[in-house]
């Protein structure tokens, strides 16, 4: 009796948060209802229910979830200093002159904006807002743009420092630590977020570089599709390295200082995004973009996001509490150890289930809902953590750009003129798409593309 609600608890949230009620009391108003439920039905052992305390205080005094809000903050204060209008502008100009070279510019700030604000909805919108106007002027096709477009806006799922990659680091080091435990080793290792941070680099930077070949293989083909900038739009070399240096090294030398603390230890993840969000006030105040009511609306949005985060997490908890009472981790368990290929069967399912609730769930639920009933099973099964999380950041990036249910393409969709059709943007993005499903191919083949940089650094 105890398998079947804890299976119907997961379906039961799954259909209400289809319905579009709010994720944070749906998980956990569905776990108290099925909790009463097993209560009643003596299936259920009510003093599972003691432990929610101890999980909100330990949720409330980890000191690396203190990274969110910060690294919030620094990408929604870059955003309102208007840094994407000026570096779309500024490589525009430095690529302008070759055919694809808009898109190639595109690229490179949608990755610059990832490692600088880490949120991918915030990314499309800003590129769409900023970027497809001017790629439509300048006789770009329709469908290319928007492809590009929503596939680098995404870039802020994989590419460091990534909030996603900070949610998962702290599940994966927690679901690390209990697969030894159950494996009968008492001084576990621990993973990191800077392992991720390091795992992520080469994947990343991998995937930008495919996506710019793409588009001079385009230019070379089709040139038409992606015609450069007129030579009375560009502008002389030297006033146009002067740019470069302006508006290019202020938030590089950012990007480089927060990472690079983190990645050689000389800070944590929380201590390098203090550092990010005083870096990027004073970026505004040099852009003259500092005011009491811009700090008020970057300040609104970041507890915003925050709340949710927080919220989120903490009914997450409630709900894997829940289903760990009616021995739902025991039936994930001898499932997935129970398929044909054993650890290859078991990772594929995996990730299938995640790309798929990737079309209906952000990425917050899945990494604290999904990820820590999966993640244990597949490291006791002898998975790398940080490969695993790496594998986990690219396919939930892949999910949120397919259609047609993709999160990027909503979002793109929101702000792109009348002119551009739902189905140019779906179409849009599929080469990409394509793009993205290589790189997962090829992570899943040769595993060391995530690990060789963390065992060079930190072993």
């Amino acid at each position: 009796m105890s398998e079947f609600l804890a299976l119907f608890l997961f379906l039961f949230t799954f259909g209400v948060l289809l319905v579009g009620y709010p994720v944070a009391f749906t998980l956990g108003g569905s776990a108290l209802l099925f909790a009463l439920i097993g209560g009643v039905t003596g299936t259920f052992d009510p003093a599972f229910l003691e432990a929610i305390p101890n999980r909100i205080q330990g949720t409330l005094s980890n000191e690396l979830l203190v990274a969110i809000p910060l690294f919030i903050f620094m990408g929604v204060m870059l955003e309102k200093s208007r840094i994407a209008e000026d570096l779309l502008d500024t490589m525009g100009q430095v690529f302008g002159g070759l055919a694809g070279g808009l898109g190639i510019s595109v690229t490179i700030v949608g990755m610059l904006l990832a490692a600088s604000t880490g949120i991918v909805g915030a990314t499309v919108v800003t590129m769409g807002l900023l970027s497809l106007p001017s790629m439509m002027k300048r006789g770009y096709c329709p469908k290319l743009s928007t492809g590009i477009i929503c596939a680098s806006g995404t870039l802020g799922q994989i590419i460091p420092p990534s909030i996603v990659l900070v949610l998962l680091g702290d599940v994966i080091s927690s679901a690390y630590q209990q697969a030894q435990l159950d494996q009968g080793i008492y001084s576990p290792e621990s993973v990191t977020v800077g392992d991720l941070f390091l795992g992520a680099l080469i994947p990343g930077f991998m995937l930008v570089g495919m996506y710019i070949v793409y588009l001079i293989v385009i230019a070379i083909t089709q040139p038409h599709r992606v015609p450069p900038i007129p030579a009375e739009e560009r502008k002389v070399s030297k006033e146009l390295w002067m740019q470069v240096l302006t508006v290019l090294f202020p938030p590089v030398l950012l990007i480089v200082l927060v990472l690079g603390s983190i990645l050689g230890g000389i800070a944590t993840p929380t201590e390098a995004a203090s550092v990010g969000s005083v870096g990027a006030i004073i970026l505004a105040v040099s852009k003259r973009m500092f005011s009491l009511s811009i700090l008020r609306d970057v300040l609104r949005s970041t507890t915003e996001v925050t709340a949710m985060v927080f919220l989120i997490l903490i009914g997450a908890s409630l709900f894997a509490l829940v289903f760990r009472g009616f021995g739902g981790d025991d039936i994930v368990r001898d499932f997935l150890m129970s398929l044909p290929g054993g650890v290859f069967g078991a990772m594929l399912l995996v990730m299938l289930v995640l790309f798929l609730l990737g079309f209906f769930l952000d990425f917050i639920e899945i990494t604290f809902v999904v990820i820590p009933i999966v993640a244990p099973i597949l490291l006791t099964m002898g998975v790398d953590p940080v490969w695993l999380g790496i594998m986990i950041a690219l396919n939930l990036q892949t999910s949120f750009l397919t259609p047609p249910f993709g999160f990027s393409l909503f979002y793109l969709r929101g702000v792109a003129p009348d002119s551009i059709s739902t189905m140019d943007i779906y179409r849009g993005v599929l080469p990409f798409i394509l793009i993205q499903l290589v790189m997962l191919g090829l992570l899943a083949y040769w595993p060391t593309l995530a690990t060789w940089l963390p065992d060079i650094v930190y072993g």
